[in-house]
């Protein structure tokens, strides 16, 4: 890797030998950076922060090596990406002002690309992981993470269930608890039918009414005017002495049919004037039939206005007008049987949720089975682990238990009980510790001392890259409050690793930089006004003055320098 602005690194190459790197200094030199820089280029999060004061970005670049097959590889080539040489180039630059850019294989890809990469390439753990490792949740992956596709197949099937069963779960909970709002607006809506229908509306029977209502109201006075209009038009046979228009007209026919031969203009006139007639004539006679049929019935024009009332109220609560009314009354029957489908809605939730329910018992049961199998590989590799980190006679066990469900009805059967269950099944998994004979297995969180608990992380580690390897693993101080002894065991565990995977530790112990096929010294100094870091590899009477430094906080003491190259001639006689 190459790191530039970074952190107190100004610019530095880190060179990763192929088996075990160690990574030392003193506090606060910058080893922390490489560890920081690795995560950038795997897709790890960008904070500004890091970013050297004065500088405009800082950039990593590192060079992966790999075979064209590997599945970092072929994931790589989908996104355009080519190796150099059998080697995977990857950059990341991160500007002060929070921008961040990422290339791979000299193609600008997302970022999230590289995070995709990083499961298959490298396996970082650092103290955070080691506190994670406390958590039950964290226990539970790393043994479904040990079982692989024994558990990994019934996993997916039970999620899959699971998400079915709270969607179905869901939306009866929510019909069954808004059953009396349901309950309400299905009664208001029956109602408003059952009124709409005792009035029988027709569509635009309102308009009728109105028009009939305002001709009965009239009744006496239409009459009174068809009448005279009649007289007018056609004369009162009681009154023989009467001019109407009709006798008017015929005698204008008359005076012009006597003399309309001798000019044809006046024979057209004649035929306007006989139009005029039969008009007139017409018109008289659809007079008297009107008044005829026009009738003032009190009681007609009642029954008109007491069924407008009736329309009224309907429009008053349902729609402005009879139609509207009408389209209500469709709308409101439609959702009515949709309130009343309900019922059948819930009858079909809950056969779904109970045979959801019953299935996911057989996968928990399967789920239960098989990580009650692997606990016991797991543990037994485990407990074999620590026997090499200076723990000969401890003993690691897995708990894997569920809780009763008691009263609740959302449970599921697992070993003939009901009990309570989760996304991931009904299991609770914990690791115990017995640190030696006669002690009680305990929950690691409450009976592991610091050192233990390093220790048993790294045997965990070591089992999964037996189980499921990638080609590098990255341990940051993972061996704190481990010293003695067991510091020589973890770096002699460290370097048999290293014999089948890459690994890069950054460490304060000694015991564990001494085993190490490469150790690099992250160095600060100070101009005076800037401080920087440099990576410097480390070899002969470098590493010697090194390994006495970290041993005695006395690089030139001559006990220091005897112990140190003492570590270093036993770690090369183990290799």
């Amino acid at each position: 890797m190459r790191i530039r602005s970074l952190g107190v690194i100004d610019d530095a190459v880190v060179e990763l030998s192929p088996g075990f790197t160690a990574v030392t200094g003193e506090t606060g030199a910058g080893k922390t950076m490489v560890v920081t820089s690795l995560a950038l280029l795997l897709g790890g999060r960008a904070d500004p922060a890091l970013v050297r004061i004065g500088a405009k970005a800082a950039v990593v670049e590192g060079r992966l090596v790999m075979s064209p097959d590997a599945p970092a590889a072929l994931r790589a080539g989908e996104a355009g990406a080519e190796l150099d040489e059998g080697a995977l180039l990857i950059s990341r630059t991160v500007s002060a002002e929070g921008r961040s850019r990422a290339h791979l294989g000299g193609r600008s890809v997302p970022v999230g690309l590289l995070g995709e990469l990083a499961d298959d390439l490298v396996a970082v753990h650092g103290q955070t992981d080691q506190q994670g490792l406390l958590r039950p949740a964290r226990q539970r992956q790393a043994l479904d993470r040990y079982a692989g596709g024994a558990v990994a197949g019934p996993l997916e099937k039970y999620a899959a269930a699971h998400r079915r069963l709270r969607t179905a779960a869901g939306e009866l909970e929510t019909l069954t608890t808004r059953a009396r709002e349901r309950a309400q607006e299905a009664d208001l809506l029956r109602f408003g039918l059952e009124e709409i229908a005792a009035v029988e509306p027709r569509p635009g029977e309102d308009v009728e009414l109105a028009a009939e209502a305002e001709r009965l109201g009239h009744a006496e006075s239409l009459a009174a005017a068809a009448a005279l209009a009649h007289t007018a038009l056609a004369g009162n046979p009681e009154d023989p002495e009467g001019v109407d228009a009709g006798t008017l007209v015929a005698g204008a026919q008359r005076a012009v049919d006597t003399v309309r031969a001798h000019d044809p203009a006046l024979g057209a006139l004649a035929e306007r004037i006989g139009e005029i007639g039969i008009l007139l004539a017409d018109v008289a006679g659809e007079l008297a039939g009107y008044a005829d049929d026009l009738d003032a019935d009190p009681l007609r024009l009642a029954a008109v206005e007491e069924r407008r009332a009736a329309l009224t109220q309907l429009t008053r609560k349902y729609g402005e007008d009879v139609d509207a009314v009408l389209a209500w009354a469709e709308h409101g029957a439609a959702r009515l049987a949709e309130l009343d489908g309900d019922d059948d809605r819930i009858a079909e939730l809950t056969e779904e949720r109970d045979a959801l329910r019953a299935e996911l018992s057989g996968l928990a049961q399967a789920l239960t089975d098989a990580r009650t199998e692997a606990a016991d590989r797991f543990a037994s590799a485990v407990t074999a682990e620590l026997a090499s980190l200076a723990m000969p006679h401890a003993r690691v066990t897995i708990d894997i238990r569920q809780t009763e469900a008691g009263d609740t009805a959302d449970s599921v059967e697992v070993g003939g009980r009901p009990v309570l269950f989760g996304p991931t099944g009904a299991d609770e998994v914990e690791l115990l510790l017995a640190p030696h004979p006669g002690a009680q297995p305990r929950p690691i969180a409450k009976g592991a001392s610091g050192g233990e608990l390093s220790r048993v992380m790294l045997a965990v580690e070591v089992v999964f890259a037996g189980s499921d390897p990638v080609p590098t693993y990255l341990f940051d101080e993972v061996d704190a409050g481990v010293g003695g002894k067991a510091a020589v065991e973890v770096g002699r565990r460290l370097a048999k690793l290293a014999k089948s995977a890459q690994v890069v530790v950054v460490t304060h112990l000694p015991q564990v930089a001494a085993f190490a096929d490469r150790q690099l010294l992250v160095e600060k100094t100070n101009d005076g006004s800037v401080t920087r870091s440099g990576v410097t590899v480390l070899e002969g009477e470098d590493r010697v003055r090194e390994l006495s430094r970290m041993l005695a906080g006395q690089e030139d003491s001559e006990t220091a320098r005897a112990h140190a190259e003492e570590l270093l001639a036993a770690a090369r006689a183990d290799a």
